[in-house]
C-alpha cells in the first residue's frame, strides 16, 4: 500500500498507545520474590529466558509484553506509580527517553560496564544485551547488488519513487531517524524526511512484513534490522532466499548498530533480584541464546556471535553515541509532520 496519512493526533495516537500497552500481558504480582519486566520485545523470543531464569533463580517474573514505543509510554505514563521494575527494550532510544526523565537507578559498575563502549549508556543508568545492524534488504531477482544503494540518502531519488518499503511506526526505524537527527542535523533530517515521505515509499507495520514482501517480488528493497533476514533463512532455507541484504556503507546515517537493552526502575522494591535478572540476560548462557536463536550480536560473549555477519565493530559508527538516541519524541513529531505516522 502507498502511503496514506492517519487522520488522528500525534496526542491521540500517545494516548492508542498507552491504552494498547495496558491492555498487554499478564499483570504484575506484588510477591516478595516475584519480578515485574515490561518488555518491549516479543514473548517468542524473550520467554525461554526467561523460563530458564525462573527455574534457576526461584523466582517468580511476571511479564507485560508489548512493542517498545508502548511500553515506554506505558512506562512514562505510569511515572513513580509503576509496578514494573525492570524494562527491556529493543532498542536504545526508548531507554535514553525512559533515563532522561529520571525514570533508571544507576546500575552496579559490574552491570553498567558488562557491555563494550559505545553499546550501552554513559551515565550507567542502562546497558546494553545484543547488537542489530540496520541494512537494506532487495529482491535479488530483480535488482543486482551493485546497484542497491551504498546509503539511505538514495532513497529519496526518483529512482527509487514507490518501490522501498519502511515501517515507521518500528521502534528501530524511529533511533534510526534519531541517529540521523544527531548526524546529520535537524535541516538535513526534516528535508530527508520530507523526501521520504514524498517519494511514496510503502508503509508496513513491522520489519517482517518488508522482509516477506522484498522475499515475494511484492516490493524492490526495504530497511529494517539484520537478523529478521537470518531467521526467515533459517525457516524457509537459503536456497529459498530470493531476498538478500547490503549493508550500508561504514559511517553512514543508515549504517548504525543499534541494541537491545535492560534498566532497572527507580521504583523498585527489588532492586537485588532486578540486577540478577540482568546479571543472567548478560550470562554466557543467555547471549549465546540470542546468538543462535535469534541471530543478534552478543555484546559479551564475542566468540558466540552469528556466523557469516561482518565484524560488529566495523559496522559501529564512532561519530553516534547511542545514548544520544533518546530524542524519540523529537523524531516522532518529525514523522508526523511529514505524515509517516
Amino acid at each position: 500500500m502507498y502511503l496514506t496519512r492517519v487522520s488522528a493526533a500525534a496526542t491521540a495516537l500517545v494516548a492508542l498507545i498507552i491504552l494498547s500497552a495496558c491492555s498487554a500481558g499478564s499483570a504484575p504480582s506484588d510477591g516478595a520474590e516475584s519480578l515485574s519486566l515490561y518488555s518491549g520485545r516479543s514473548e517468542d523470543l524473550i520467554q525461554p529466558l526467561i523460563d530458564r531464569f525462573e527455574a534457576e533463580s526461584g523466582f517468580d517474573v511476571q511479564v507485560r509484553y508489548g512493542d517498545t514505543p508502548e511500553m515506554a509510554a506505558l512506562l512514562l505514563e505510569e511515572g513513580v506509580n509503576s509496578r514494573a521494575d525492570v524494562f527491556l527494550s529493543q532498542d536504545a532510544g526508548a531507554l535514553g527517553a525512559l533515563s532522561a526523565a529520571g525514570l533508571f537507578r544507576p546500575l552496579p559498575t559490574g552491570l553498567a560496564t558488562a557491555a563494550p563502549a559505545g553499546f550501552s549508556s554513559t551515565d550507567g543508568s542502562w546497558v546494553g544485551l545484543t547488537g542489530r545492524a540496520r541494512v537494506f534488504v532487495y529482491d535479488s531477482e530483480r535488482i543486482p547488488a551493485a546497484a542497491v544503494p551504498d546509503g539511505v540518502d538514495a532513497l529519496i531519488e526518483p529512482e527509487w519513487r514507490g518501490r522501498f518499503g519502511i515501517a515507521p511506526g518500528n521502534a528501530s526505524f524511529q533511533s534510526f531517524v534519531t541517529a540521523y537527527r544527531v548526524l546529520r542535523g535537524e535541516e538535513a533530517a526534516d528535508r530527508w524526511v520530507a523526501g521520504i515521505a514524498a517519494n511514496q515509499p510503502q508503509v508496513f507495520d513491522n520489519n517482517v512484513a518488508i522482509l516477506t514482501a522484498v522475499n515475494d517480488g511484492a516490493l524492490d528493497i526495504g530497511l529494517l534490522n539484520h537478523y529478521y533476514w537470518y531467521r526467515l533463512a533459517e525457516e524457509a532455507g537459503i536456497d529459498n532466499m530470493r531476498a538478500q541484504l547490503k549493508f550500508p556503507a561504514a559511517g553512514d546515517p543508515g549504517s548504525i548498530v543499534n541494541v537491545t537493552g535492560a534498566g532497572i526502575l527507580a521504583t523498585t522494591s527489588r532492586g537485588e533480584q532486578a540486577e540478577q535478572l540482568i546479571e543472567y540476560l548478560l550470562s554466557p548462557a543467555a547471549q549465546e541464546y540470542f546468538a543462535a536463536e535469534v541471530h543478534e550480536y552478543p555484546l559479551t560473549a564475542a566468540d558466540a556471535a552469528p556466523e557469516g555477519l561482518p565484524a560488529i565493530d566495523s559496522l559501529r559508527n564512532p561519530e553516534l553515541d547511542l545514548s544520544d538516541l533518546g530524542s524519540l519524541s523529537e523524531t516522532q513529531e518529525l514523522l508526523a509532520t511529514h505524515g509517516l505516522l
